[in-house]
């Protein structure tokens, strides 16, 4: 049965349809930019800042010991900072603002906008670069970094820039961190395996992004994440290889960083200097021409340099070593076997290239210790008193006959006693000099037979702050 509309009714229902005509008309083919701020309404006013630091995450999430160091680094330990929060979309289930709620419960922090940007136009918003420029962190969240590769060329490359030019920083999680190295893996034709990337380095799905965010002390670098857990160091020898051959990076050599998910996260500080959280890095070095890369055909090079970068590890951006790396090789597009492990073939300090551990916290418990045991002689350990209650502690071993000595450099902010405790915790040697800023010294000597497990226990006895203490150990 067909109804007719009454002529009453018929007015009623072509204005109903023009309306609907014009909502659809106006429908924009994507989302609008999307804010949410968190904390504080008014941004953070101040002259000058201590950075620039990094924050570069095997994964997407912030991690929280990672992030509260950049905001100790940028802020100098005092007052507070505002974070922004660039995301390419919205989470699909879950709170909406995911990075600034872990943001905002550490100390220092301001505020916390997320920018959900679903075009390349959005990136000349001007509330975006408007809240970027006036932040002093930039989190790209993960995701896909093609669309963050988009915004090359727009306002929003360049109040990124801003950002880290005036003493903030920039980091990210996953797409995140890829887009933060100076080449960009961009994805932007699909993903690509390491099995695949080794059986034709020049696979349509290998596409780079270059000329955008060059981070000082970090030239040369390609990013990559999730790396052992998808087990990714083959196509990031791969993208090396393809980094030399194609000049992407200057001198003749391309560097990979690669960190592992589940809390891996690499800070790296104002002077260059990286240090690793949570869950392992690795720094790849290709610095020669391969013996072969050319399209539909399998990649041999030779000769990969790789590092190990273990939680408290340290890797020197600045002055990047020349020794401490363990070599892996691929011939005809098969790699060597034990990718993610190898014996240095010189030892200049330890998988991180150089002889200090810094804290990676928590490691306020023997349990939670930082291993030094691979620590050369002499090795440094450092870290801060962060509260009146802070320990740190780190793991030490001695053979028969050894003899420790720790001498530790103690800041002006803070008052921190030194103890040499056994692998039940009881004290064998201590150092509980008086007054902020006055240092510690200790010796012990392993009498017993074998070998011997200690902890190095830095304590704060009165006073807090982010300076630095440092602890010279010497075995003899």
């Amino acid at each position: 049965m067909t109804s007719r509309l009454s002529r009453a009714s018929a007015p009623l229902a072509v204005a109903l349809l023009a309306v609907t005509a014009a909502v659809t008309i106006q429908q924009p083919a994507h989302a609008a930019a999307d804010r949410i701020r968190l904390g504080s309404t008014s941004d953070v006013s101040r002259t000058s800042w201590n950075g620039p630091a990094f924050t570069m995450n095997g994964a997407g999430g912030v991690i929280a010991a990672s992030m509260a160091r950049a905001v100790d680094a940028i802020r100098g330990g005092t007052g507070s900072m505002d974070v922004v929060v660039l995301s390419g979309s919205a989470p699909t289930s879950g709170s909406r603002t995911p990075e600034c709620d872990a943001v905002m419960g550490l100390t220092g922090v301001n505020s916390c906008t997320t920018w959900t940007l679903t075009t390349a136009g959005d990136g000349n918003n001007s509330q975006v670069n408007t809240d970027v420029r006036n932040a002093e962190f930039v989190y790209f969240a993960g995701g896909d970094q093609c669309r963050y590769a988009a915004w090359k060329g727009t306002a929003l490359e360049a109040s990124v820039e801003s950002v880290v030019a005036k003493g903030g920083g920039s980091g990210g999680g996953s797409a995140g961190h890829h887009i933060n190295s100076p080449v960009v893996y961009d994805a932007c034709n699909g993903s690509v395996t390491s099995a695949e990337a080794l059986a034709n380095p020049y696979d349509r799905a290998i596409s780079f992004t270059t000329g955008m965010f060059q981070w000082a002390d970090y030239g040369g670098v390609v990013n990559d994440s999730h790396f052992v857990t998808r087990d990714r160091m083959g196509r990031t020898m791969s993208f090396l290889a393809r980094a030399v051959k194609d000049g992407l990076t200057t001198g003749g050599a391309a560097w990979g960083v690669g960190v592992e998910e589940g809390g891996g996260s690499l800070f790296i500080d104002r002077n260059g200097l990286a240090t690793q959280y949570g869950k392992d890095a690795y720094v790849v070095l290709a610095d020669h021409q391969p013996e072969q890369a050319v399209d539909r055909k399998p990649l041999t090079y030779s000769g990969f340099k790789i590092w190990r970068l273990t939680p408290g590890a340290t890797f020197d951006f600045r002055n990047r070593p020349t020794c401490g790396y363990y070599l892996r090789s691929v011939t005809g597009g098969v790699a060597d076997a034990n990718l993610y492990n190898g014996t240095p073939v010189t030892d200049c300090g330890g998988q991180s290239g150089g002889t200090t551990l810094a804290e990676s916290e928590p490691n306020d418990t023997r349990d939670t210790a930082d291993d030094a045991t691979a620590l050369p002689s002499p090795g440094t350990l450092t870290g801060s008193m962060k509260s009146t209650s802070d320990r740190d502690y780190f793991k030490v071993g001695l053979a028969s006959g050894q003899t420790a000595t720790v001498n530790c450099a103690v800041p002006a902010a803070y008052d921190a006693d030194l103890y040499w405790l056994d692998s039940a915790g009881s004290t064998l040697a201590r150092s509980v000099d008086d007054g902020a800023g006055t240092d510690e010294s200790l010796t012990f000597t392993r009498t017993a037979s074998g070998s011997g497990t200690y902890y190095v226990d830095v304590e704060a006895y009165s006073g807090s702050g982010t300076a630095p203490y440092t602890c010279t150990l010497t075995k003899s």
